[in-house]
């Protein structure tokens, strides 16, 4: 398994990359008060067929050329499953598809939550044309951050130079802190 929630979002994020997402939003809600953590991916790429989401959940499927296996999608089912969470994908060819997962926040197995910054930082590396957006909420609290808005506000320059990518993490590891503070 992966080591942390992070990494597991960043395979679902790669399966949207490689579907010509236009347009990905992440969503996580961290709640204390009813324990759980939810991840919703929802992109506008090339979508999957009903068989094919019902397969896609199976290591063994993948529309991958270079290898075989697609871990990212079975390897988020079985933490939803041994978290006692719940996880879902719904599709339409031509249209986008949306992965929803939950775990339970506070279970003895669920991973760290890892560093969401970075995982943002390395979605927009493998495509900075992509609109990111990522809401992170808690209980109190809520962190947006857009890519389209940062794109607007350099005026050209590419989100891929090294000093705007740190800068891209380091702003989202504030912002989903500053959420997390209301928490305690």
């Amino acid at each position: 398994m992966m080591e942390d929630l992070a990494m597991h979002i960043l395979e679902i994020l790669m399966n949207s990359i490689g579907a010509k997402a236009g347009r990905i939003l992440l969503k996580i809600r961290e709640s204390m008060k009813d324990n759980i953590i939810e991840i919703t991916v929802t992109d506008n790429g090339s979508g999957m067929s009903e068989e094919m989401v019902k397969t896609v959940a199976d290591p063994f499927t993948t529309t991958r050329k270079t290898r075989k296996i697609g871990m990212g999608v079975a390897f988020m089912k079985g933490l939803t499953e041994q978290c006692g969470g719940s996880f879902g994908i719904t599709s339409r060819p031509g249209e986008g598809t949306e992965v929803k997962a939950s775990i339970v926040r506070d279970h003895i197995d669920a991973p760290p939550t890892g560093d969401l910054g970075q995982m943002m930082m390395y979605a927009i590396q493998a495509d900075e044309t992509i609109d990111f957006e990522m809401i992170y909420e808690t209980d109190s609290d809520q962190f947006v951050f857009k890519s389209s808005e940062i794109r607007e506000m350099l005026e050209g320059v590419s989100l891929l130079e090294p000093e705007i990518l740190l800068w891209i993490k380091e702003y989202i590891n504030e912002g989903i802190m500053r959420a997390k503070e209301g928490m305690r």
